[in-house]
């Protein structure tokens, strides 16, 4: 579990396929202090498991389903957002993050405003529903607050319902990848969790209900 409060940046050393997965070396030096083989980390919102540690950095490997369902982050060179696991008794400075990623989202625009950068983003349909004006989404491993979102229930009419707004200031830009976002970069994305069971509970709920009616 993690908050999308970002520790560091690291960057991916090498990325190399083994027996079907990829497995990946990360360098980031102060995300390793306390770190251990087998505890996880969420690199650009991806939760891994640290299979080797070292002072400089990390390994872990990827599945084929966790490449292909993710943003294009896994090859040298790539910077990534790092954030280790939460702590009983931490402070949840963020949101509830799983570090699953649901959908890759694209950027479609970004445009400077007085103290903030505005970027929109079209987000998967299946994902699009859990998008709430002043909601929380995760984006590449950052918690984030939606601004506006498009379509049934939504606070701008010019943005589809799969489209949202997000609104971000220099000093997010600056201690993460965000800054290096331009029209067109994908972006790994996770909805609020306490969205999908609200959904859930009112799902099973209606269900009940129609079968008492039969």
């Amino acid at each position: 579990m993690f908050t999308g409060i970002v520790e560091g940046v690291g960057s991916v050393r090498s990325a190399e396929p083994t027996g079907g997965d990829l497995r990946v070396r990360i360098e980031a030096r102060g995300v390793v202090e306390g770190l251990k083989p087998g505890d996880s980390v969420a690199v650009s919102g991806c939760c891994l498991t640290a299979v080797t540690v070292s002072d400089t950095g990390f390994e872990a490997e990827l599945s084929q389903e966790t490449v292909a369902k993710t943003a294009p982050r896994w090859h040298e060179g790539a910077r990534v957002n790092l954030e280790r696991a939460i702590r009983l008794g931490d402070r949840l400075g963020g949101h509830i993050v799983t570090g699953h990623v649901e959908g890759v989202g694209s950027v479609l625009d970004i445009r400077r405003d007085p103290g903030a950068f505005v970027v929109a983003v079209r987000a998967p349909e299946a994902l699009a529903r859990y998008l709430v004006p002043k909601g929380s989404v995760t984006v590449d491993g950052v918690s984030l607050t939606v601004v506006d979102v498009g379509g049934p229930a939504g606070s701008r009419s010019e943005l589809s319902a799969e489209e949202f707004t997000l609104w971000l200031v220099p000093h997010t830009l600056e201690l993460t990848t965000l800054g290096d976002l331009r029209s067109g970069s994908l972006v790994n994305l996770e909805a609020d969790p306490l969205a999908k069971y609200l959904e859930r509970l009112t799902l099973m709920r209606e269900g009940s209900h129609a079968g008492q009616g039969n």
